[in-house]
């Protein structure tokens, strides 16, 4: 029995000392990489004379991700600074003259200060930006011809949710939402419960699919109030302020193009425990610059009750917005198959517009045949109306003559949209005089500009296409091509053809430049080097293969610099997403190009190149449904095949052998990963990053899956490799964030799934990271993360072969 009891305390000592061990750090090789510079972003200028240089900030300690959190209705609140939490930022600007190429930082921010929503007026001169320092965040604005950002406003401003400002047209002010003065301090949670949180439904179907960080007690809705509670201002560049309209949890203060008005959205109670916050209600108005409210729109009711599946709405108006063409016109969409995707209807949508004084009659533009997706406003005759459905994958363009009521719109493009070979592009836009991005007209008024992706079956050749909307004709005016692989920006003078693009090739860091596209000339913009030199000479092949049903698939492989093909058997990750489609055709498709930089993030899978793997990158697991078949009806089948067909492949080529093979993937990745260690033994082993095991935790439809749980439960239990763990025969590490906040994968997915791995015995291992959400940010995470995998691939899957 004392042995016994020996043993017993050496397993749990052990197992505590392995959760004690602290943050590892990989090899260096893979370290280097993930310290390498971000390459900086850029912006142009409205007048395109110039463009900033961001530089791009590296990751952050896990000291600054372990501050404190709010999560409230949907929502990561960084309570110190009335912000998001987890937010992005720039660590500096410079501004480059295009055509001299001259320099300049921008000057006068204080210490270590952190850069977010940087925004040029509308006029081109000046700059505004987000400042955090210390615990405010403060409007910043710099002049273009001297680089001296000054101190716009002193009152911090409220940037937790919705854009924290806006420029008025005239680029003379802007309008802020600032934090309240003298808010006191926030809500203390009663030690005492007044009673107990409940909810009640009355006979009403909600089926609502599983969100994070919802509000849960009265303690959270007046947290929710007190940090979201903002006041408008109308703040001149000379520092003058007025207040606009009451206090209030603000969605959105939009000023009209002209700048006379305000498009007001305010978020009010009742809250919801079951929806995040943008399904709350929402009192929509418009104001004028005094704070007067000129036409109150809508009450817009809480979105809890909507119909089941994509592409449901809400009943009656909803999606204001300004025309961006004219100075103070409202449009507005209203559902006309009471907002359900899959009752039968002639027209699911129609536009509404209304005019200054915003109280008169609409006037209805155009009744879409399917869902509304989006507008690009033109001219006075010209507007282009965009629409899908989910369950046909099918995409309309309509054009419309905003200025005739009642004038027949004609349809432009009418297509699948998951057939990338028959892509047309997406419109070019050019800011107009208020700033507002348009369309980009030829000289005749009668074409515009399209440019796209390109995709072949060669892989991507963006191009720029002149598309006439009155005869429907296009004229390609060039397209990328080989060994480059150059991207349209915008185009920059119609004139004479120059566009400005960003160019790469598989050595050559991205940089931009202006393509002239009538002689095919370049002209460097910027210089930013290889931020990896020592990753120079990395071997990238896209391959296409078929699957054993006929489909076509695609990856690109990659080897370590100064391998070939030829070279002999390397030990081989393969890191996959399946996607679901409607046709066969459309997941035959190659997807990317071989002519793209080697960019190595710290979180992907290509950093294990420098450690002597293989990577099988984005190898297609495409899971299909034709006809009135649903995809995940055959997932497992479909999933086993086509991760077959890759490593058959990789076999064939010589790349590896059949026992130096690992599977791994992110969130639906790790859902992959899991179910085929579950049903097939290609496999060595499996790295599943930020799950979902168990489906029927996520009852009311996940992915691409719109039925319930209780209308296919033999799709989700087939499905749920939690329901299959008994079959897993290979070693799998699972990673997971501890604040996980993505719809579905919660962090007990991956708790529970290691549980009944271990309870079956399974070769298993769980890394929780503290603080970490569904992607991982802290330098520490990513280390580790990386020194689990390495050591996990060395242990399982590296192995020495034999002469």
């Amino acid at each position: 029995m004392n042995l016994i009891r020996y043993f017993l305390w050496v397993t749990v000592i052990g197992s505590f000392l392995l959760a004690q061990d602290g943050y590892k750090m990989p090899p260096k090789a893979i370290a280097d990489l993930v310290d390498a510079p971000a390459t900086p972003s850029v912006s142009i200028s409205p007048d395109n004379k110039r463009i900033l240089i961001l530089g791009r900030a590296s990751l952050p300690s896990i000291e600054e991700l372990s501050q404190p959190e709010l999560r409230l209705a949907g929502l990561r609140i960084n309570p110190a600074t009335n912000s998001r939490s987890r937010s992005s930022y720039y660590t500096g600007i410079v501004i480059q003259n295009i055509e001299s190429r001259k320099q300049k930082r921008v000057k006068g921010f204080p210490n270590k200060s952190r850069i977010s929503h940087v925004s040029w007026s509308p006029n081109g001169k000046k700059i505004a930006m987000a400042v955090t320092n210390g615990n405010s965040i403060n409007i910043y604005v710099a002049d273009v011809k001297t680089g001296r950002a000054k101190l716009l406003l002193n009152s911090p401003l409220n940037a937790i949710y919705g854009s924290p400002y806006y420029w008025l047209s005239d680029s003379k002010g802007l309008i802020a939402k600032t934090i309240l003065e003298n808010r006191g301090d926030p809500p203390q949670k009663a030690q005492v419960p007044k009673g107990p949180v409940v909810q009640e439904n009355l006979g009403e179907k909600s089926p609502v699919r599983t969100y994070q960080d919802l509000l849960t007690n009265a303690h959270d809705e007046a947290l929710f109030e007190f940090y979201l509670n903002a006041q408008v201002v109308h703040v001149t560049l000379k520092g003058k302020t007025r207040k606009i309209g009451k206090p209030g949890i603000i969605r959105r203060t939009e000023p009209s193009p002209n700048g006379q008005y305000i498009l007001m959205e305010t978020i009010h109670r009742p809250f919801s425990y079951l929806v995040p916050v943008y399904r709350f209600p929402t009192l929509v108005e418009i104001m004028d610059l005094k704070g007067n409210v000129v036409s109150q729109l809508r009450d817009l009711p809480l979105a809890e009750s909507l119909p089941k599946g994509f592409g449901a709405v809400i009943t009656g108006p909803r999606s204001y917005g300004w025309r961006s063409d004219k100075g103070s016109i409202i449009f507005y969409l209203e559902a006309l198959d009471g907002g359900d995707p899959k009752a039968k209807a002639d027209h699911r949508d129609e536009v509404f517009t209304l005019e200054t004084p915003f109280s008169g009659n609409p006037q209805s533009l155009i009744k879409l045949d399917l869902r509304y997706a989006g507008v690009r406003w033109g001219s006075e005759n010209i507007a282009l109306f965009s629409t899908r459905e989910w369950s046909t994958r099918r995409t309309t363009t309509w054009m419309v003559n905003p200025s005739r009521s009642g004038a027949k719109p004609k349809k432009t493009i009418d297509r699948l949209y998951e057939d990338r070979y028959s892509d047309p592009g997406s419109p070019m836009l050019t800011p107009n005089q208020f700033g507002r991005n348009v369309l980009l007209f030829g000289e005749s008024g009668e074409t515009i500009f399209m440019s796209g992706n390109g995709a072949s079956s060669e892989g991507d050749h963006p191009f720029v296409d002149e598309y006439n909307l009155m005869s429907g004709k296009s004229k390609r005016l060039w397209r990328s091509e080989p060994p480059f692989y150059e991207r349209p920006i915008r185009m920059v003078d119609v004139s004479r053809n120059l566009v400005l693009t960003s160019r790469e090739s598989k050595e050559e860091q991205v940089n931009y430049y202006f393509r002239n596209m009538n002689d095919d000339s370049l002209i460097p913009i910027t210089q930013f080097p290889h931020p990896y030199p020592h990753m120079k000479g990395v071997y990238k092949e896209m391959i296409t293969y078929k699957r054993n049903d006929n489909v076509d698939l695609s990856a690109t492989l990659y080897l370590p610099p100064g391998r070939q093909p030829g070279d002999g058997p390397l030990p081989l990750l393969m890191w996959a997403y399946p996607r679901e489609f409607k046709t066969a055709k459309a997941a035959s498709q190659v997807v990317g190009s071989p002519h793209r930089f080697v960019r190595i993030s710290p979180t992907s899978s290509l950093i294990m190149l420098s450690y002597g793997y293989a990577v099988l990158s984005g190898p297609t697991m495409p899971i299909i449904g034709e006809g009135d078949q649903e995809p995940n009806d055959s997932y497992v089948k479909q999933l086993v095949s086509s991760a077959q067909a890759a490593a058959d492949e990789m076999i064939r080529r010589g790349i590896t052998t059949k026992d130096q093979m690992a599977i791994g993937g992110h969130s639906y990745g790790a859902f992959m990963t899991a179910n085929l260690l579950a049903h097939s033994d290609i496999y060595q082993a499996g790295i599943a990053r930020s799950g979902a095991y168990n489906r029927s935790l996520t009852p009311f439809g996940f992915q691409a899956e719109e039925r319930t749980f209780w209308e296919a439960p033999e799709v989700y239990f087939a499905m749920s490799p939690f329901m299959h763990t008994q079959k897993v025969n290979e070693p799998i590490l699972l990673i997971h964030g501890e604040a996980d906040n993505n719809s579905g994968t919660f962090p007990v997915q991956s708790k529970r799934y290691y549980h009944a791995l271990k309870g079956h015995g399974a070769t298993a291992k769980l890394v929780m990271l503290p603080h970490e959400s569904h992607g991982y940010r802290a330098r520490e995470s990513v280390m580790h993360m990386l020194w689990e995998t390495a050591n996990w691939l060395d242990t399982y899957v590296k192995k020495e072969v034999k002469d």
